[in-house]
């Protein structure tokens, strides 16, 4: 009877999803005096209503700005509208760092984590501070250019502007979403239905998704509507939201089961020796791990508490080898790393970007994780990692000797001379520096000693005072060079560009965004065009000087281009980029915005007669 294994197995499968009904069912008894409904139902204090714009922006994962000025920062969204209800591009807003799907597609694209929860879709995120604590009704968010991007926003107890530190901060989630495509780059107030929290809150976390925008969004200002005092709701309501039931905030209720599983999976009531397995003693091991491979962590945890047999498969550390725990950073602490050390043996992949911010995890319970899989790790993801001090970063040297990828983007917390240490990773291929306080002499050692990396991303190092000394280094030490980020870099010039050319001939990407030293008359972007024929990406925006000549260069030299970025340039004709876009039959997106010889008629033509290229031009109301 081969038909009974997998029989058995549906059973089992069945019983979850029972049971997740079930609690989800006695969830919706109590839905009424605990989730969010339209604010006009509510009974509200009248004299407690409370309207804030946001006081402070306290951290964000990234912004397309500088970290020396406000244009197109995120500290643009404390305080009132700047824009709002005006339409387009303007510097006033804040701006991530990427949209669309064209990052995913670059040369310097990490490799997704092979378990990712299905229901975690935030790429980017903004924390804001706002001067009162209220229990929140409404929040309002000005959506000045290209809406569509916030996917969740979250409310946390601890008080930002409190004296005391908070013995327990909790983030609870009051609307989420998918990622969603606007069809007018118009401005708009996004205003979602929320939840209630059960807390008062002066602190809110936007998380975004720009992958399905055709440019980049643009926020203006949040706007908070609170109470003072917990709303009273009425008897009997009307105004739920199906949405309420859906399985997404089930997850965020559960905390991953990093609170509530971890307390399950290590209870007593799990060593009880069960003996009854049903058929599945009768299944290849290999076949159970294959199957329980395509479970979600969240998943997998709860599997575990159906039977010992599938406790000990779900334990397996071969089931995490790719783990992240990012979608799960506001639960991740010391107690939930704990209980994952037996399993994290044979970690090869691990990322912990977003986790432990406000004393979540410690600098000891990142030591003993590491202590568990260093010598087996290969890549390791620490993006906005906030928890991380020099110490740390001395564990991972010393821990973590076969490390290939390193991923600190937006560590801004790190002293410069925690980056010392880095220099020990010499199997290093991949290096992300953004947002980072990497000095220039730490930046040259790890250059020195680690010649096989691959990927760098030194953009908005604001530390460094010589970049033409660091482009020479990188063009004499890392021949195996394939792309190259120097978004807003201060001080580069002709020189080490040319240096950089002629050493790194492998490179496929290289940004040179808003690198204001970089001049055209030098020469300097034709011979790069001339000694990088195998050129994928190039950024060259905000630079006036690009001309003809660099474009025309770029058409004969680089057959292979597929990204190419030139705003706000005044010196290049819409016959140079006809040129390109003939001679470059890769390409699929092409930036002209603010480039004042290329008008919207000509992007239309061309748009037209090259329909594979997405031709971006934006526009200021």
């Amino acid at each position: 009877m081969s038909w009974f294994p997998m029989l058995t197995f549906l059973s089992m499968f069945y019983y979850i999803c029972v049971r997740r009904r079930a609690h989800l069912a006695s969830r919706g008894e109590m839905v009424n005096s605990r989730r969010a409904i339209e604010s006009n139902s509510r009974v509200l204090p009248m004299s407690t209503k409370a309207v804030q714009y946001a006081k402070e922006v306290l951290d964000f994962s990234s912004h397309y700005g500088s970290e020396n000025s406000m244009s197109y920062t995120m500290w643009n969204l404390a305080g009132a509208p700047n824009v709002y209800p005006s339409s387009g591009d303007f510097t006033q807003t804040a701006v991530f760092r990427r949209y669309g799907k064209w990052w995913g597609q670059c040369p310097s694209a990490p490799k997704p984590f092979k378990r990712t929860s299905a229901n975690f879709f935030s790429q980017d995120y903004v924390e804001l501070a706002f001067e009162e604590p209220v229990y929140p009704t409404a929040v309002h968010i000005m959506e000045t250019y290209h809406p569509g991007s916030v996917v969740k926003i979250l409310a946390c107890s601890a008080n930002p502007y409190s004296h005391s530190v908070p013995t327990d901060v909790r983030w609870e989630t009051i609307w989420s979403g998918q990622p969603t495509r606007v069809n007018s780059p118009q401005s708009r107030q996004f205003t979602p239905c929320i939840k209630e929290t059960s807390f008062p809150t002066n602190l809110l976390r936007l998380e975004i998704n720009s992958s399905l925008l055709d440019y980049y969004t643009e926020l203006d200002a949040v706007e908070l509507h609170g109470v003072k005092e917990k709303p009273m709701l009425p008897l009997k309501n009307t105004g739920i939201d199906m949405n309420d039931l859906e399985e997404e905030d089930y997850d965020d209720k559960d905390s991953f089961g990093i609170d509530r599983l971890t307390n399950k999976l290590g209870s007593s009531a799990l060593r009880v020796e069960w003996t009854n397995n049903g058929y599945f003693d009768k299944l290849p091991y290999e076949l159970i791990q294959f199957i329980i491979s395509h479970l979600a962590l969240t998943d997998l945890c709860r599997l575990a508490q159906t039977c010992k047999l599938l406790y000990q498969h779900c334990g397996d550390p071969l089931q995490y080898v790719h783990l992240s725990l990012q979608p799960y950073w506001a639960s991740l602490n010391d107690k939930a790393l704990e209980y994952l050390l037996p399993r994290c043996t044979l970690v090869q992949w691990l990322n912990l970007s977003w986790t432990g911010n406000r004393g979540f995890i410690s600098t000891s319970g990142f030591s003993r994780l590491l202590k568990v899989c260093g010598s087996e790790l290969v890549r390791l993801d620490l993006a906005c990692g906030h928890f991380l001090n020099e110490a740390c970063l001395e564990f991972i040297a010393e821990m973590c000797p076969n490390l290939q990828e390193l991923n600190l983007s937006s560590c801004d917390k790190l002293p410069p001379q925690a980056f010392n240490h880095l220099s020990k990773l010499h199997r290093l291929k991949r290096l992300v520096l953004y947002r980072t306080k990497i000095e220039q002499t730490a930046l040259l050692s790890i250059l020195n000693f680690c010649p096989e990396i691959q990927h760098l991303n030194l953009g908005s190092c604001v530390m460094i005072e010589d970049y033409d000394l660091v482009a020479s280094v990188i063009g004499a030490k890392c021949k195996k060079l394939r792309s190259l980020d120097l978004w807003r870099c201060k001080n580069i010039s002709e020189k080490g560009l040319a240096e950089l050319a002629s050493g790194c001939m492998l490179l496929e990407e290289l940004d040179l965004g808003w690198c204001p030293t970089l001049q055209s008359s030098t020469g300097c972007f034709a011979h790069l065009a001339q000694r990088l024929p195998n050129l994928r990406k190039l950024f060259l925006t905000a630079n006036r000087s690009v001309c003809d000549s660099d474009v025309e260069e770029l058409a004969v030299n680089c057959m292979h281009l597929e990204h190419l970025d030139i705003l706000g340039t005044r010196m290049v004709s819409s016959a140079a980029l006809r040129k390109l876009l003939e001679c470059c039959k890769e390409l699929f997106l092409l930036d002209v915005s603010f480039c004042s010889q290329i008008d919207s008629r000509v992007v239309q033509e061309f748009t037209a007669t090259f329909p594979k290229v997405s031709i971006k031009k934006s526009f200021t109301q």
